[in-house]
């Protein structure tokens, strides 16, 4: 597979996707692509749990999708589940499994993020208009709507209705009555009522489509000779009165030649959408192909571009919050310093390493806003628990728990509630960022001396030039303080001065002090 190969799987409530696909002169040229109706979201029981045959269909299907990513670079692939992960209690025991079959990570994103990606999808799919753009996609247990101009989302709202969810909840039986029609365009009416008024004050001037199921409704409405080009509320209320006609879902397939997956969703994606043109007064609405794996991919191209969403993200953040750059900045920059001089010994030599870190850094006073007693919980509330674009959730438990324990104390369980293979990582990045912070307490603009890090394993010493230490007591404090800390979750850290021609200790670490500041001056023991 050539070297400059790219590739996205949208693990979908409904259906699994992947497409591959190079970049040619500047342009995504489409390799390959694959589709399953693997309906995940059909395999949630009334605990929110996926049952073991909705799994093992899902990791069938991975199989075979694995065997054709499998060379891959994990820089150039992205892999992302939706709603149904989001939902299930034990996504992270079936994202496990999926991640051995794969052989590479998986994320799951918020609705958010999910509409975000849809949306770069479908405006890089079709022709750009003057003015706003909504675009609208059913998925199998959510409907994203997101209004946008030219390339960027302004407005996204995730609803948790989609065509399984609904297709399970009023057509389970298989009879299509307009009893149970009713009932199900009640539901969607209010699931659509808090966000209504908002989506038609901000208008637009085109309503794009993008889901199998939206397709699927397409090619109905096409074959009956309802619609020539794209889905007019005219049409779908004609499809409305032949649905009744029907009577069964079964009979859907054989009379519009749907493949039987499809077919017993079908009904389910058509209240949805009947019910959004209806209440947004979408009377036209265009078909894109391209939906959330388009997207992925772009957002690929973006961050091998080094144009990461992530980034822009982090800079918006910061100007919401009002927080101070030049400070972030400083405890950023030292902490990267740490990490060159201890990545080697740590195996932290990646550039996923290095952007969390400065991530991390840039964000860790975020809690600020809020008070300042406890400002790491608050920041890693924030954090966890805020829409950021081009995250995904791990991604952001991962920020978040690094800023929760940039200060005070460290256990060692600190991190437990991450992935496994990221607990390691997790742990020492935290280490330098905590020494980053401690070393510009001071909030002074007057720079650090030229520090050394030696590390073997946990042991760590922190060195510096002869007299610097002597000249800045309370960072002196402040590091025997952490010291003590520090040892709590395992790490040794020892403070030494160098100078001269000769190293020498200075009564940090190996023993000396506690994380109570014992043996410190009770004015140098600070909180």
């Amino acid at each position: 597979m050539s070297s400059d190969s790219v590739a996205a799987i949208d693990l979908g409530s409904n259906s699994f996707h992947m497409i591959v696909a190079r970049i040619e002169n500047g342009r995504v040229q489409v390799l390959d692509r694959l589709r399953e109706m693997v309906q995940l979201a059909a395999g949630l029981d009334e605990r929110n749990r996926l049952s073991h045959a909705a799994q093992q269909r899902a990791l069938a299907c991975l199989a075979r999708f694995g065997q054709r990513v499998r060379h891959i670079p994990p820089a150039r692939l992205r892999i992302v589940g939706t709603n149904t992960l989001r939902q299930a209690r034990n996504s992270a025991e079936f994202v496990a499994r999926a991640e051995r079959v794969l052989g590479h990570k998986v994320e799951i994103v918020s609705g958010h993020e999910e509409a975000r990606l849809i949306y770069l999808g479908v405006a890089h799919n079709v022709g750009d208009v003057s003015g706003q753009r909504l675009v609208v996609d059913i998925g199998g247990g959510s409907t994203e709507l997101i209004i946008g101009q030219q390339f960027e989302p302004l407005h996204l709202a995730s609803l948790r209705m989609g065509c399984v969810s609904l297709s399970r909840e009023f057509f389970a039986d298989g009879r299509i009555t307009g009893k149970n029609l009713r009932r199900a365009e009640l539901l969607v009416q209010l699931n659509l009522e808090p966000v209504r008024e908002d989506y038609l004050a901000r208008g637009w001037e085109v309503v794009t489509g993008a889901s199998g199921s939206i397709k699927a409704i397409h090619d109905v409405l096409v074959s009956e000779g309802w619609s020539r080009q794209g889905i007019t509320l005219d049409a779908l209320r004609r499809l409305r009165a032949a649905l009744l006609e029907t009577r069964e879902t079964a009979a859907i397939a054989s009379r519009w030649q749907l493949e039987p997956a499809r077919a017993r969703v079908f009904v389910g994606g058509f209240v949805v959408l009947h019910g959004l043109c209806e209440a947004l007064g979408a009377t036209r609405m265009e078909v894109s192909e391209g939906a959330l794996r388009e997207g992925l991919i772009y957002d690929l191209l973006g961050r091998i571009r080094h144009e990461d969403v992530r980034d822009r993200t982090i800079a918006e953040v910061t100007a919401r919050f009002g927080l101070d750059e030049t400070q972030a900045r400083r405890v950023s920059t030292t902490a990267l310093d740490l990490l060159r001089q201890a990545r080697a010994k740590w195996h932290l030599s990646g550039k996923e390493a290095r952007c969390v870190l400065d991530r991390a850094a840039r964000l860790h006073e975020v809690g600020l806003l809020l008070a300042h007693d406890g400002y790491h919980k608050h920041g890693a509330y924030v954090i966890e628990h805020s829409d950021l674009p081009g995250y995904s959730r791990d991604d952001q438990r991962l920020l978040s728990a690094l800023v929760r324990r940039h200060r005070r104390a460290f256990p060692a369980s600190a991190f437990a509630h991450l992935p496994a293979d990221w607990v390691k990582p997790a742990r020492h990045l935290c280490v330098l960022l905590r020494l980053a912070v401690v070393l510009h307490r001071s909030r002074s603009s007057e720079p650090l001396p030229k520090l050394e890090l030696r590390v073997d394993r946990q042991q760590m010493t922190l060195l510096f030039p002869a007299t610097w230490l002597a000249r800045h007591p309370l960072t002196r404090a402040d590091l025997q303080i952490e010291a003590g800390l520090l040892r709590a979750a395992g790490f040794a850290l020892r403070v030494a001065t160098v100078g001269a021609g000769k190293e020498g200790e200075d009564g940090i670490g190996d023993g000396a002090g506690t994380n109570t500041g014992e043996g410190i001056p009770p004015l140098l023991a600070r909180a």
